[in-house]
This record gives structure tokens, C-alpha cells and sequence, in this order.
């Protein structure tokens, strides 16, 4: 940690807001001016819009995150949490992965903790439920799936089979529907390779309690999106909900029944819900109270953007809007990250801080390889995409936003070979428990038995 005696800038959290709202403070601040420091428990940022890629195999996992010492250099970088904030001393609690907590005091107040998923107490949901909001779950996701198929391949009991093939996704936004139609693609090209498994055995069923799905491109092309994952053999329930899943036994509110060992969760997001713990204005969803200029009301020195913080959106409102919103994308995030770091450095000097305002430009979903929808907005034009070209839009765009062009290069060099090589469809379950061969293989071993004669003689 600094020592130093500058004013400190303390960054919760390094995700997408975190990672670009450090990276411009530390490009608009005179040399020595202030200490930059990110906390977060983990060492990377994740860009989350390419999980559905990555559950499929089309993007090296790695390509996915991005070093955050790597990229924010000339910033301390904690792993650890915050735990509390005390705003009347200015002073944060941070919990490091090992040792003890210690305080760390600070000048100005930067949140970006972003969104956790959102749940509901569901029975058997915690043990049998999938989120898809880091990249751990989503290597996890690609390799349970695969891994189902070799069970499936290998048994000869049809009920352990029929649990194995059948793949339940709760949610129908961007996240649910992208998630259901690139795994869908990676399990058809995988069941190429298994004598017992075709796609006609398995079975994709997805839930949303709203009455469309992909909301976000409208509900032109949400019905198309819909249409063309059933037109794959994609059950899609509406309006319904998931009432249980204990032990895999799923129960949804409209009486279907199925049994499933694959239940993915992406029904939605809300703020961190540490965020309660900071002496924060919350407003009723929870999410940070923020003014025009992306600074926490009531409070001169802090500031918040992304899936945690609760922005006006200028140009709704001005258009009539009263209480219109920014909505909580990566479009926004990334735009919200830069005028947030401009004007931490602004408040720091004393001067004028900007107003944020961005007009939205649509958006885009993919749904498998070579399969998506897309919204452009181009002034008072709405320009809508399905299939190939949708595709094509929906990586050009997130290629481009991926940070760092260490990063969009290795991402274009996976899809460039994936043009040129087949699919891989490799199971590597055993990473999640690496320990445990070479632990069966150098326990102890039992101690033998006493012969028949010397238990005779003890009796």
C-alpha cells in the first residue's frame, strides 16, 4: 500500500467502470497529484458480454478478462474486499483474501461495484442453480454440459440419460437467450462425436415471467429471436415462472415438471448489495442516488456509475421524460466510466464538472454462431437485423468495445481460426477438483486387517 502523503482516490471495484474510470484518472492527473487505488476481489476484469462465447468455446476464457495490474498501471491494485465505509472519517475497511482487515483511509470516493445476479428463494435453486455472471461459471457451464454428454453416452439407464440431456435456462434477456442459443450450438456440434447422443435426445427448455424475450431489441425482433430458437428445437416458456428445482426436479408455475441436471440462472441483476454497508443515498432498487454529473447526492467527493448507480438520463429527459434512466448496459458503462474519471480530476481542482448524457445507439445479441438480432439507432432511425449480418454487428461491436488491443486482437484470433478449425469439444471437469487424483494417489493407505487368529486371542 502508498504511504505517501498525496490525496487518495479510492475505486471500488475493477470491472468495466472501475477499470476505465482509473484508467482516465490516471491519464488526465498531473504526475504525483493523487494514488489511484482499485480494490476488488479478483485480479481482472471481466467482460461479460462475451460469457455466452466463452461457455461455448468460441473465445479462449483467458481473452475474456483483463489484468488489472497489467492495465492500470501507476495504481495500487487491492485484491480484497470492502467491507464497510465510514463517510464522516473517510476511512474504508478492506478484507484481503488472506489476513486480517485493516482500514484505509481516503480523500475522494469512486463506486463500481456493478451487479450481482438477481434471485429469488427458490427451493434447491442455491445448490442446483448456474449463474452466468463471471467467467469461472462460465468454463464451468461449458464443461458440465459436455460433461452430461459423456454421462449420457456412457450409461444405460434411461432416467439418469433423460436428466442428463435435458437443459433448463431461467431468463430470457440478453443473457438468457445468448447463453441458451450458443450452448444449444455447442451441444448440437458436440453430439456429432457420440455413438449414444444426438441433438434429437436432448431437450433446451427456457423460462422468462415476462411476455417476450430479448425486450431490449424490441418486440419486433424479440418475436423473431423467439421464433428462431424454437424453429431449433428450443422450448420457450412465457409468463411462467420456476416455483422449485430440488435435486433437479424442476417445477414450474404453469405444472410443467422436468428433470434436469443443468439449471442455468440468468433472470436479471441487482446492485451489489454490499452497498448497503457504505453510509450511501440508495435509491428504492437499491442502486447509488447520483446527480447529472454522475456525483452521489449529498456528497462532494464521491461519485458512481454502471449496474450499481442510479443515473438520470438527460436525454429522455429532455425529451419529456421526467423520470427516465440510464439503463444498465456496457454501452452505457463505458461512456459513464469516462465522464466519471474526468470528473473526479475536475472535483479534485476545483473546477466544473461535466454533465452525462448519451443518447442510446441500440443494441445487439447473438444467438450462436452465425445466428443473432440487432437494433442500430441512428438518430431519429431505427436500422433492425436478424441472422448472419445481425451476427457479424453484434462482434464487430463488442470486438471493438473489449478493452485493450491485447485483448481485441487475441478475441479476433479465436474467431479467425475458428473459421479454419472445428469446434473444440473437450471436457476439462477435473479442474475444478485438480487436487484430488494425486491425493487419491498419495492418501495413506489403510492399515490391513488383523489376522483371524490374533482377533481370536484379543476376544
Amino acid at each position: 500500500m502508498s504511504t505517501t502523503e498525496r490525496p487518495r482516490i479510492l475505486v471500488v471495484g475493477g470491472g468495466y467502470v472501475g477499470l476505465y474510470a482509473a484508467r482516465r484518472i490516471l491519464k488526465k492527473m498531473r504526475y504525483a497529484e493523487a494514488t489511484v487505488t482499485v480494490v476488488d476481489p479478483r485480479s481482472y476484469m471481466t467482460y461479460q458480454p462475451f460469457l455466452p462465447e466463452a461457455a461455448a468455446g468460441s473465445i479462449s476464457p483467458r481473452h475474456v478478462v483483463v489484468p488489472l495490474r497489467r492495465v492500470v498501471r501507476g495504481a495500487e491494485v487491492l485484491t480484497g474486499r470492502v467491507t464497510t465505509i465510514d463517510q464522516d472519517r473517510k476511512v474504508a475497511t478492506i478484507a484481503p483474501l488472506v489476513g486480517e482487515a485493516y482500514e484505509l483511509p481516503f480523500d475522494y470516493l469512486v463506486i463500481a461495484m456493478g451487479a450481482v445476479s438477481r434471485t429469488f428463494p427458490i427451493p434447491g435453486l442455491a445448490e442446483q442453480g448456474i449463474g452466468m455472471k463471471g467467467i469461472e461459471e462460465a468454463i464451468g457451464l461449458r464443461n458440465h454440459v459436455l460433461e452430461q454428454l459423456d454421462k449420457a453416452d456412457s450409461t444405460t439407464d434411461e432416467e439418469v440419460r433423460r436428466k442428463a440431456l435435458t437443459f433448463v435456462f431461467v431468463g430470457g434477456g440478453f443473457a438468457g437467450a445468448e447463453t441458451i442459443g450458443e450452448v444449444e450450438d455447442l451441444a448440437r456440434d458436440a453430439a456429432k462425436y457420440y455413438q449414444n447422443v444426438s441433438r434429437e435426445d436432448m431437450r433446451f427448455v427456457l423460462v422468462d415471467a415476462a411476455d417476450k424475450i430479448l425486450p431490449e431489441v424490441g418486440p419486433k425482433l424479440g418475436q423473431y429471436g423467439k421464433e428462431h430458437l424454437e424453429s431449433r428445437g428450443i422450448e420457450i416458456y412465457l409468463e411462467t415462472s420456476m416455483d422449485s428445482c430440488v435435486d433437479g426436479h424442476v417445477v414450474l408455475k404453469n405444472g410443467l415438471e422436468v428433470d434436469s441436471n443443468t439449471i442455468v440462472w440468468t433472470a436479471g441483476v441487482k446492485p451489489n448489495p454490499a452497498l448497503s454497508r457504505f453510509g450511501l443515498p440508495l435509491g428504492p432498487r437499491g442502486h447509488v442516488d447520483c446527480n447529472e454529473k454522475l456525483q452521489i447526492n449529498g456528497l462532494d467527493y464521491a461519485w458512481a456509475a454502471g449496474d450499481n448507480a442510479q443515473v438520470p438520463d438527460m436525454v429522455g429527459r429532455k425529451a419529456g421524460n421526467p423520470n427516465a434512466w440510464c439503463p444498465p448496459n456496457a454501452q452505457h458503462a463505458l461512456r459513464q466510466a469516462k465522464v466519471l474519471g474526468d470528473n473526479v480530476v475536475a472535483g479534485m481542482r476545483g473546477f466544473p464538472q461535466k454533465e452525462y448524457s448519451h443518447a442510446n445507439k441500440g443494441a445487439v445479441a447473438g444467438l450462436g454462431l452465425h445466428k443473432g438480432v440487432a437494433m442500430i439507432v441512428m438518430g431519429k432511425v431505427k436500422i433492425k437485423l436478424k441472422g448472419r449480418l445481425a451476427w457479424y454487428m453484434h462482434r464487430g461491436y463488442h470486438g471493438m468495445a473489449m478493452p485493450t488491443w491485447n485483448r481485441k486482437i487475441r478475441v479476433f484470433a479465436d474467431w479467425t481460426l475458428a473459421m479454419f478449425l472445428k469446434r473444440e469439444v473437450v471436457s476439462l471437469g477435473a479442474i475444478e477438483t485438480p487436487r484430488e487424483e494425486f491425493y487419491e494417489a498419495a492418501k495413506p493407505a489403510p492399515a490391513p486387517a488383523a489376522p483371524a487368529q490374533e482377533k481370536a486371542k484379543a476376544s
